[in-house]
């Protein structure tokens, strides 16, 4: 069985202010990401960047029946929200923005404006698997691309660019504890006999402190003496896979020119036990080829496919 998650990047119906422009590139990007999704052949796939909830359908469309779907009905302020594709059924258990109790709201701009929730909604949902039930909670952190008043990508001053880029880090870490939050409940202090899978596009790298803040307690990651020995922290511990995927493809985007790892599966102490195989882009074909993104979101409008690769799991 395949899990995965995938930045669909701008998954928009064509004519509005952010999606392809004409038909034609709507449809060949829709070919593009359906193209890739088969060859992926997941259970089970959490999408990021869906712009329309109808876009998504069109791409499901075109993977032949049998799948179910769900999107946060929380999108951001340019519409782009997280959802599921399953073949397998599920329900929903959650579709939240809810900061957790005692976090207060964070600065977002220069004039002071707060905000106490996510940007986008958590989404989480049950499926029904051939392992049995898996909890799966999808995300999509604050983005590491600055924006300053007036739509400018670029700030007026160096000062500038420190205060937005403060503001943004803030506002990730924020949201991580409140993912973090949704994934406790779901865990229900017994990771190790449940399956959970926390998983979607968080925005910065392994090493990050917002990604950090998901795992839990310490002292138990893949690849430490601690891994395989059991201790009490393990039922409330995720793990994050990414030292599962071979080191030529343990990346999801390229940014200026560098490979990142910015998308990523989290799973409790059972699931992560049943791991045999991770990767990114395509099972069996190596690196994926990506392009290389500037600080400009417009400049891929048309482009066909996604500017990040799929990331998965094999259990």
């Amino acid at each position: 069985m395949l899990l995965g998650t995938w930045n669909l990047e701008n998954l928009y119906r064509p004519g509005g202010p952010s999606g392809p422009r004409d038909k034609a590139a709507y449809e060949a990007k829709l070919a593009a990401l359906a193209d890739a999704i088969t060859a992926l052949d997941p259970t089970l796939l959490a999408v990021q960047e869906v712009g329309e909830p109808e876009a998504l359908r069109d791409l499901v469309d075109l993977l032949g029946s049998g799948w179910t779907i769900a999107t946060s009905r929380h999108p951001d302020s340019r519409g782009i929200r997280v959802g599921v594709i399953s073949r397998t059924s599920f329900e929903v258990l959650a579709d939240t923005t809810v900061f957790p109790p005692k976090l207060r709201p964070v600065q977002v701009d220069d004039e002071g404006t707060t905000v106490a929730e996510s940007g986008r909604g958590f989404l989480a949902v049950e499926a029904e698997t051939d392992l049995g039930p898996v909890r799966v909670a999808v995300a999509h952190l604050k983005s590491k691309l600055l924006s300053y008043p007036g739509g400018r990508f670029q700030p007026r001053d160096e000062g500038e660019r420190a205060r937005y880029g403060a503001y943004a880090l803030n506002r990730r870490t924020a949201e991580a504890t409140a993912l973090r939050a949704l994934a406790d409940e779901l865990l229900d202090g017994d990771g190790r006999e449940r399956d959970v899978l926390v998983l979607g596009d968080l925005n910065d790298e392994v090493q990050a402190a917002t990604t950090q803040i998901l795992l839990g307690p310490p002292g138990s990651e893949i690849g430490t003496s601690g891994y395989k020995m059991p201790d009490k922290g393990d039922a409330g511990r995720l793990w994050d896979t990414a030292p599962l995927i071979p080191a030529e493809e343990r990346f999801s985007r390229v940014n200026s020119g560098r490979r990142e790892l910015i998308d990523h599966l989290l799973c409790s102490h059972r699931l992560v036990h049943r791991v045999r195989e991770a990767g990114t882009g395509l099972p069996g074909e190596g690196a994926m080829r990506l392009p290389s993104l500037g600080p400009d979101p417009a400049a891929r409008r048309d482009a066909a496919g996604s500017d990040h690769a799929p990331v998965w799991v094999r259990v």
